[in-house]
């Protein structure tokens, strides 16, 4: 497999490299970089549904946005089924672990509003039944585009394949909530293509998804973040020197770690109203590092660009290791060099006595992470576990140059806007 110089030639840029060495500094318990514990007595957004991944609606800026004082919301979410056969056990309770932990085959966008930034009433679907092309909708990002209420949702058409798409609505509001309408024709935008991203013949366990759109503050057009797998036959890519970084003594070999292949994709719009997208090269990849980049998404601050997203234990190559959370890398220009932030990347991760209290950040750009909750112990052992759900308390971190630090914790699902548009 060739090198990243190689791989992509003479490009608009070459991606930036997570290594090996920079994995290598990745340290659960840090108290500046982990989350603090989430009570195993969360409150519960809703009983009658799951939901995970929450994308607030905001502006091409990347601003937390609300509508004539509401809060808007979208989350994956999926029906619970505590009465449902397949999902009782033979002592004749509920198994929520397994109903979870199939929720994904089920996924649709539902849309949440608030007047308190908290305290989240469902609206209920985005999209009625048979208006998304496929059968799972996956995460992505809602974007309010004028007073007129217009929004677009660019969201993951997943199963047959997995497609970037969007699909145009408007929110509509009253004094006694908010309601979304339109939401009618989904358009397809682009696929992985098998030169730079993965695709699914490649790899069946390959990624592609998470749609970020946002417009450049230093050049004004309109570019488009998501997760991709670098592309090529799995098994066939080189962790090389470049790959490796510079390591310790004893710290060369690096196993089976060519099956990771992380990256974080960009493309770039040929309109202004998001129809049409060329595909660039990466920005940044993990190659030997991780499988997963998810959800990518910036924070633009002091003239630098944070570029945030979220990993998994599970997903890191032989070798290396870390929590389960939010990492991030930071540049002085679109296309990079993106350096870890914090040495390592980690931002955010799960305490090692929870590791999987919290899953999904979205680092939003006034410092406040907001995340959902997956499971934690209720006994000492940590055999016991409580189903999650629902959103997770927020956590106030504060990004100073190449660092950050965890300064606050708020309430649950407390997301803010940080800007308010009366419609016309």
């Amino acid at each position: 497999m060739k090198s990243n110089t190689e791989k992509f030639g003479k490009t608009p840029h070459q991606p930036s490299l997570w290594t090996r060495a920079d994995a290598l500094k990745v340290h659960a318990d840090d108290p500046t970089t982990t989350q603090p514990l989430v009570s195993a007595d969360f409150p519960v957004l809703s009983n009658e549904v799951f939901i995970w991944d929450t994308m607030p609606l905001r502006d091409l800026d990347g601003n937390v946005t609300s509508v004539d004082g509401w809060s808007v919301i979208f989350t994956l979410t999926a029906d619970r089924h505590p009465n449902d056969p397949q999902y009782i056990d033979e002592n004749g309770n509920y198994d929520i672990t397994r109903d979870w932990n199939d929720r994904h085959g089920r996924a649709k966008m539902y849309y949440w509003f608030s007047r308190t930034g908290k305290d989240w009433e469902l609206g209920g679907r985005v999209m009625a039944e048979g208006v998304s092309p496929t059968a799972r909708e996956w995460a992505g990002t809602p974007i309010l585009l004028n007073e007129q209420g217009e929004v677009d949702l660019y969201y993951t058409a997943v199963t047959p394949g997995a497609t970037i798409v969007k699909v145009r609505g408007r929110v509509v509001t009253t004094e006694h909530g908010v309601s979304m309408v339109g939401f009618e024709k989904v358009k397809p935008l682009f696929e992985a293509d098998g030169k730079m991203y993965q695709t699914e013949a490649q790899n069946p366990f390959w990624g592609f998804r998470d749609p970020w759109p946002f417009r450049d503050p230093n050049d004004g057009k309109l570019y488009m973040l998501f997760e991709g797998n670098v592309a090529g036959e799995r098994g066939s890519h080189t962790v090389g020197k470049a790959e490796i970084g510079d390591v310790p003594p004893g710290y060369e070999d690096v196993g089976n770690s060519r099956f990771q292949t992380a990256c974080v994709g960009i493309a770039v719009a040929r309109d202004e109203d998001g129809d049409d997208w060329e595909m660039l090269p990466p920005l940044l990849t993990a190659v030997g590092v991780n499988d997963q980049t998810e959800r990518p998404h910036f924070v633009f601050q002091d003239g630098k660009y944070y570029l945030f997203t979220i990993s998994h234990t599970f997903t890191y190559a032989d070798g290396v290791t870390g929590p389960d959370g939010v990492y991030g890398f930071v540049a002085d220009s679109l296309f990079g060099p993106y350096v870890p932030l914090n040495g390592s990347g980690l931002v955010l991760g799960n305490p090692s006595s929870q590791p999987f209290q919290t899953y999904s950040h979205c680092v939003m750009p006034n410092g406040l992470v907001t995340s959902f909750i997956d499971s934690v112990p209720t006994d000492e052992s940590g055999t016991q576990i409580r189903i999650g759900g629902t959103e997770a308390p927020t956590v106030g971190i504060k990004i100073k140059g190449q660092q950050t630090f965890v300064v606050a914790e708020y309430d649950y699902g407390y997301i803010p806007p940080m800007l308010d548009v009366t419609l016309k």
